[in-house]
């Protein structure tokens, strides 16, 4: 406890206070030095944010270096500064060359700038998810999945063209490009259990998706957590949005848009039911809403 007080006092007390100050400012090279780290730290998250950050300090610790050698003439100070740019220089390089080295088909850099990238998803991070994928062509009116047939063993996300979602013949809605083809059918499914589509899958147009086999995509998700949430994410929104498409499409009479978070939509909306009875059963779920 003496120790740590004689210390404080040496530091603080007995310190010799400036009392004249240096009338000539540093040179240039001292000033340009600190202009570095100021802009070096602004810089943001991401390969290319490093890449700023570490390009700027580097430079800075590399002035404050030759400015320690020739103006101050301390062996120490350069030597820090040194060591400093050294490591700036050498992240700097593995950082360059990791971006370098990921390269991806047109259809996978598209999805990243699209969809991943804005969701702050790093290139390692997205290179894994490619990697367990791959990119598969659909022909125009050639189905990706028919009713009752086709079991549910991958998941897939259009890259371009334009799906057309049918039941019994009956159009649902589209899927267009970022879109997921079967994300009800995987969301319904546990990872043991099998199915099969419930509605049919037609390509409208020539197509591209990628694809990922169910148990490879979930030995994936399993063993990393950020991935796993990123596809909660994305499915749970995709999902939504197929929702709200339904919900648009689904009006009783001239007034009413009925909502299909209202209970018994699928028995309700069945081909036997009549449009009278469908127009009752939708009035009284709206008065025993209102109260």
């Amino acid at each position: 406890m003496e120790g740590n007080s004689s210390l404080w006092k040496n530091l603080i007390d007995e310190h010799p206070v400036c009392t004249v100050w240096k009338q000539e400012a540093e040179g240039a090279i001292y000033h340009l030095a600190s202009i570095l780290f100021v802009v070096g730290f602004m810089g943001g998250s991401g390969f290319f944010g490093l890449l700023y950050v570490f390009s700027l300090l580097g430079l800075g610790f590399l002035c404050s270096a030759i400015w320690a050698w020739v103006d101050v003439c301390a062996a120490d100070i350069f030597s820090w500064n040194f060591i400093l740019f050294v490591i700036c220089f050498i992240r700097f390089v593995h950082i360059a060359y990791q971006v370098h080295s990921i390269t991806f088909a047109r259809e996978f850099q598209l999805l990243y700038s699209s969809l991943f990238q804005p969701l702050g998803t790093s290139l390692p991070d997205f290179r894994t998810i490619a990697m367990s994928s791959e990119v598969v062509t659909l022909e125009k009116e050639h189905c990706y999945a028919m009713q009752g047939k086709t079991s549910i063993d991958k998941l897939s996300l259009l890259v371009s063209g334009r799906i057309r979602v049918t039941v019994d013949g009956e159009f649902l809605h589209y899927i267009f490009p970022f879109q997921f083809l079967d994300s009800p059918e995987w969301d319904s499914l546990k990872p043991t259990e099998e199915g099969t589509f419930q509605v049919t899958l037609t390509a409208e147009t020539d197509c591209r998706y990628v694809s990922w086999r169910r148990k490879k995509l979930y030995l994936l998700l399993a063993q990393h957590r950020y991935i796993s949430r990123l596809f909660s994410v994305l499915i749970g929104s995709d999902i939504a949005d197929k929702l709200y498409a339904l919900n648009d499409r689904v009006y009783i009479g001239k007034r009413y848009h009925y909502d299909i978070r209202l209970p018994n939509f699928l028995q309700m909306s069945s081909p036997e039911m009549s449009k009278s009875s469908l127009t009752e059963h939708f009035q009284n779920s709206r008065r025993y809403c209102d109260k």
